[in-house]
């Protein structure tokens, strides 16, 4: 709390309250309030405190209460509030004259509120004035991030801190990159490893010569403010005032530039990436970007992911929300502590390197859950796809698993599959198969299912459709009736029919192998 004396007495219902005595001191800062109860109340009483009272522990000796106010004044108290009407009726003269010389406040509280209505009522509106401030405080924060952050600023802030100086200048980055150049130095005269720690005086290349003020955020260097006057000796106040032109610079790089020059850093390691994807340039770049960076990729066995929006016509800002959507719930997501996402946009799409943080294989089944997961949990409508590879064990294997997610993305097309989640592995027999003739592929579906496309033509599509769902879901009977909303029993009856069919035993991997064939062909049959 932190109101005067004054202040408290505009407040409802002290508003109803008089001071009495002690009017001078009303800018006494009241930061508690406390009800008196004991005559050595000012033993205990704290600087800034206000006391509230019956008077029923001095009401026998005007003396006392003197010497009371005495010891009040002496520790600080803001005051004293005095119910009047039950053990006093007015004021002792001589209290009154002693709180005047004091100049110690004596408030005569309103009888009919009770000591709870005041202190609830400062409390209150301290309350609300402090809501009040931090409202004001957060509002001119978000007005100086915004001029702050903008980066189309930086170079009219340059601009306008030469103009100021009056004198050539430049600024260079902490790698060596030049921000600004006002000055008839050459990039190469700029571009010299300068000291990286804070330090002012002059700095020379060749016949030239300038004023260097290191940049540097706490132990962050920023990089370097050169001016280059033409005078040979700077006065102590010039000195100061590059020192003020460097602070400004520091400040403004700090909160706006950063973002520019990491956003810089990023664009060359995602460009690195696409030169290694994309032409099989060397890893090795791309690998030493990252760890610049402080990205440590490849911990253990990795597996890649593409991203890709099936909407096409959706607009660049709206793609990266999407992307940016599924990076923040892959990072927070309880389940991901077991792998680390590494995400990367690459044109239309993203690519995602989840490496494990465990050290037994890769946890192929936890990653595959968590994309279907935030496909089911997105509210919205525009189809985000995941391409997997499978399981990579080596770093130089990164081009393979890309690869391998354009190839499931591709044949994912071709068959018109509707998975959201499409891994390799799942699309790996249609890789095999797919230069196989139409002819080959009508006669071996006609071969294995012959028994079953003799039967009645609704019976045969539905138990074939049966077979198909059991197939596409590794064999698993319930998982198989849900997506066919019927009992388990019933596709189990459908199965026992169909191995008699068919002559075949859905224990046996070789007729597994056939099933799946057949099913795929036949997908690739709808499709050509």
């Amino acid at each position: 709390m932190h109101l005067t004396i004054r202040e408290a007495l505009a407040i409802y219902p002290l508003t109803e309250a008089k001071l009495v005595a002690g009017k001078q001191g009303d800018s006494r800062i009241v930061k508690s309030v406390n009800v008196m109860d004991a005559p050595d109340i000012a033993d205990w009483t704290k600087s800034g405190e206000m006391l509230f009272t019956t008077a029923f522990a001095m009401k026998d000796s005007p003396q006392e209460t003197v010497n009371l106010l005495r010891k009040l004044n002496d520790r600080g108290a803001a005051g004293l509030g005095i119910k009047l009407g039950r053990f006093w009726t007015e004021l002792p003269q001589i209290v009154v004259e002693e709180a005047d010389r004091l100049h110690f406040p004596i408030i005569e509280m309103p009888f009919q509120f009770t000591f709870s209505d005041g202190m609830n009522a400062l409390f209150n509106a301290e309350y609300r004035r402090n809501t009040e401030l931090l409202q004001t405080v957060l509002e001119k924060q978000k007005k100086l991030m915004h001029v702050g952050l903008k980066q189309d600023h930086m170079l009219t802030m340059f601009q306008l801190i030469r103009d100021i100086l009056g004198y050539p200048m430049a600024v260079v980055g902490a790698r060596g990159q030049i921000l600004y150049n006002a000055s008839t130095w050459s990039p190469d005269q700029l571009a010299q490893n300068w000291p990286s720690k804070r330090k002012s005086g002059w700095v020379y290349t060749g016949k030239d010569r300038a004023y260097r003020i290191g940049l540097q955020q706490q132990e962050e260097p920023l990089g370097h403010l050169l001016v280059m006057p033409d005078v040979l000796l700077l006065t102590a106040v010039e000195e100061g005032l590059f020192q003020q032109a460097a602070d400004i610079l520091m400040f403004h790089m700090s909160y706006t530039f950063r973002s520019f020059v990491e956003a810089s850093a990023e664009r060359d390691m995602q460009n690195y990436l696409s030169r290694y994807l994309d032409k099989g340039a060397g890893l090795e770049e791309f690998m030493e970007q990252a760890e610049a960076r402080g990205l440590f990729i490849f911990t253990g066995a990795f597996q890649c992911v593409v991203a890709k929006v099936k909407k096409e016509s959706l607009g660049a800002e709206a793609l990266h929300e999407n992307f940016k959507d599924v990076k923040h719930y892959m990072e927070t997501h309880a389940k991901s502590s077991n792998f680390r996402g590494y995400h990367f946009m690459l044109k239309d799409r993203m690519f995602s390197i989840y490496s494990t943080t465990q050290g037994d294989g890769f946890p192929e089944e936890d990653l595959s859950q968590l994309l279907s997961k935030y496909e089911g949990n997105s509210a919205t409508g525009d189809g985000l796809v995941f391409y997997t590879s499978s399981p990579k064990a080596k770093p130089t294997a990164l081009r393979e698993a890309y690869m391998e997610c354009g190839e499931t993305e591709r044949m994912g097309s071709l068959l018109q599959l509707p998975d959201r989640v499409l891994n390799f592995e799942t699309i790996e027999f249609a890789h095999l198969f797919q230069h196989l003739s139409t002819p080959t592929m009508e006669d071996y579906c006609a071969k294995i299912l012959r028994p079953l496309l003799e039967k009645d033509p609704e019976y045969s599509q539905e138990m074939i459709r049966t077979l198909e769902v059991f197939i596409r879901n590794d064999g698993q009977v319930s998982e198989a009736a849900k997506q066919l909303f019927i009992h388990r029993n019933t596709v189990t009856y459908r199965l026992e029919k169909i191995s008699d069919l068919l002559q075949v035993d859905f224990k046996k991997v070789n007729d597994l192998l056939k099933l799946k064939a057949v099913f795929l062909f036949r997908q690739f049959l709808q499709v050509r």
